[in-house]
């Protein structure tokens, strides 16, 4: 019967859990985040049947995309349960773990902590299934497999991670902490995912352009820092980020000075060095810190049995979900959200005017809108990024050329596709970058009239 009782309270911790996160991500299934708008906008493609990179510009790893493909690529309401569905797996992953390493208290505490701040947190990091957020279930399950001594699960699971992100080659050195000696069982199974991928890229003709997109480019922009001063942006987005987190750093610390378990000191360590990695320290990429400080936390705050110092933790608690409960409520005012909403209307006017078959262009860094039109695009580039040579995180407001080889092959492309619909997405913010600044672009713009514009964007057709 007790049994039974434990397996009850299970299933309904759980599920009350996954109702918090569900209720969450409902709250968001009106809007897209930038970090989901471009991977849907290429599985879109691939639903259709392109092949990643070789006919759809992509910078990021190939199960990026590929994710979004097992609910078809649909948004609304589907793609917000889908994101439920993720957190409450890394959830029952850190359950897990916990529960492996010392009991069911410590591995209930790890997922709750878990679904906590996958809710509670900077919203444009936990709603998206973008790279980094999509990296989290194979770094926990990665871990999970190395604690069990299952090493060559452990390398599979570390090879997915490096397929969606290619930060999982610290996720790989972490498992070869806690899996040593056995290393060349996870190194085979690291590499069998990606071997795999390589030669069905290489396969469909795509190995060249994955080359160039997914690795190439990403290595331009990161020694290309977006701040004057990236170490003290480091410092102080580093000491913002902990603050909110500041319950597992406090469970950390205490698990820490009883235990002295070094191995998951170094697990930081290696987090952190991929948070660093770039010098950007966006909120998302301290994903990579969230598995080691919440298995650390859990432990540390399961020995706590002080009334006081619970009233301490739950205040701890309280400052993540002040700061970022309110948010679920209302979707109105948020300036981060304002670009969807700017897409949703030119989108809206672009439809207006569009006739089946008509074919699409976006410039700037707007891939929502071939989401939320449907049209198909004229190009295989979905973003200007690679037309323009400046990343999407600063043409805004800057013009610094990061990306010169192969730029004006791109807008030779563009002018002979000759789209129906065109959409100019960047130029009412940067007139520095707009189309007709370029020689290949500028007898072509002429031939394109304006028929509607919204505050961000300006819609064309022939």
């Amino acid at each position: 019967m007790s049994n039974i009782l434990r397996v009850l309270r299970s299933y309904l911790y759980f599920l009350a859990l996954f109702v918090i996160l569900l209720a969450a991500h409902l709250a968001h299934s009106g809007v897209l985040w930038e970090g989901e708008v471009l991977p849907l906008a290429v599985a879109l493609q691939m639903k259709r049947g392109a092949v990643i990179y070789r006919d759809a510009w992509f910078d990021k790893p190939p199960l990026v995309p590929a994710a979004y493909l097992l609910w078809g690529a649909g948004i609304g309401p589907m793609l917000r349960v889908a994101g439920a569905v993720y957190a409450l797996g890394c959830s029952l992953l850190a359950w897990a773990i916990g529960v492996r390493l010392w009991g069911r208290r410590e591995g209930y505490i790890a997922a709750g902590l878990m679904a906590f701040f996958l809710t509670f947190d900077t919203h444009s990091a936990v709603l998206p299934l973008a790279a980094d957020l999509l990296l989290l279930a194979p770094h926990l399950a990665a871990v999970l497999f190395a604690l069990r001594r299952q090493t060559f699960l452990s390398g599979i699971a570390a090879g997915i991670g490096f397929l969606l992100n290619t930060k999982g080659v610290f996720v790989l050195a972490a498992c070869a902490l806690f899996g040593w000696p056995s290393v060349l069982p996870l190194a085979a199974g690291f590499l069998l995912p990606n071997l795999a991928v390589t030669g069905w890229l290489a396969a469909s003709g795509a190995l060249q352009p994955w080359l160039d997109q997914a690795w190439r480019w990403p290595a331009l922009y990161a020694n290309s820092p977006v701040v004057s001063d990236p170490v003290r942006n480091g410092l102080l987005r580093t000491v913002n980020w902990l603050g909110f987190h500041l319950v597992l750093l406090a469970g950390s610390i205490v698990f820490w000075w009883r235990e002295r378990q070094w191995k998951f000191l170094v697990w930081a360590g290696l987090g952190y060095a991929g948070v660093v990695l770039g010098w950007r320290f966006f909120p998302r990429y301290f994903f990579l810190l969230l598995p080691v400080l919440t298995i650390c936390g859990a432990r540390g705050l399961a020995v706590v049995r002080s009334r006081p110092a619970l009233a301490l933790l739950a205040a701890m608690l309280a400052v993540p979900m002040v700061r970022f409960g309110p948010r679920y409520a209302s979707l109105e005012g948020w300036s981060d959200l304002a670009m969807d909403r700017d897409s949703r209307q030119a989108s809206q006017l672009a439809l207006g005017a569009a006739k089946p078959g008509s074919t699409l262009y976006v410039w700037g860094y707007r891939p929502e809108m071939f989401v939320y039109t449907g049209l198909k695009p004229a190009t295989r580039y979905l973003d200007c990024q690679a037309l323009t040579g400046v990343p999407a995180d600063r043409h805004l407001t800057q013009s610094t050329v990061v990306l010169t080889a192969g730029t004006h092959e791109a807008r030779e492309e563009l002018a002979r596709a000759n789209p129906d619909i065109l959409i100019d997405g960047l130029s009412p913010f940067n007139p520095a970058l707009s189309m007709d600044k370029y020689d290949e672009l500028r007898t072509w713009f002429r031939g394109y009239h304006e028929i509607a514009r919204t505050k961000g964007a300006v819609i064309y057709a022939h």
